[in-house]
């Protein structure tokens, strides 16, 4: 069951328009605004409520939240990042956004511990 807990949020300006995503990662842009990452890309956090270019959005950094799924992933895996921000099990060279609490299925919500170290899938 996607849950979260202990989260430590931020307030960012959106560089683009997110007002329709939820549950995706997003880094920030060289305007320091948060875009959607790609693939096996490093994550600022994951977008827990998008807005519109220009506007703020709220940006989870850290604690247990819910991602959605690019393809399967793996309870207690290492989670990355695919193309649009959605969440896959890591792959070789992918940077590591977090640790699976359950198993998901495309399109679904799952719950993840996210990570800030931006460790590197051996």
């Amino acid at each position: 069951m996607a849950v979260t807990q202990s989260r430590d949020n931020r307030t960012i300006i959106a560089g683009a328009d997110l007002s329709t995503s939820q549950f995706i990662f997003v880094k920030l842009n060289a305007a320091a605004a948060a875009v959607v990452v790609g693939a096996g890309e490093a994550a600022f956090g994951m977008l827990e409520v998008g807005a519109a270019t220009g506007k703020a959005c709220t940006v989870t950094k850290t604690g247990k939240v819910m991602v959605e799924c690019s393809a399967a992933v793996t309870a207690g895996a290492d989670v990355a990042s695919a193309a649009g921000g959605k969440a896959i099990d890591a792959a070789t060279g992918n940077v590591i956004l977090g640790t699976a609490y359950e198993v998901g299925v495309t399109g679904q919500i799952i719950a993840i511990e996210l990570s800030d170290a931006g460790n590197i899938k051996a």
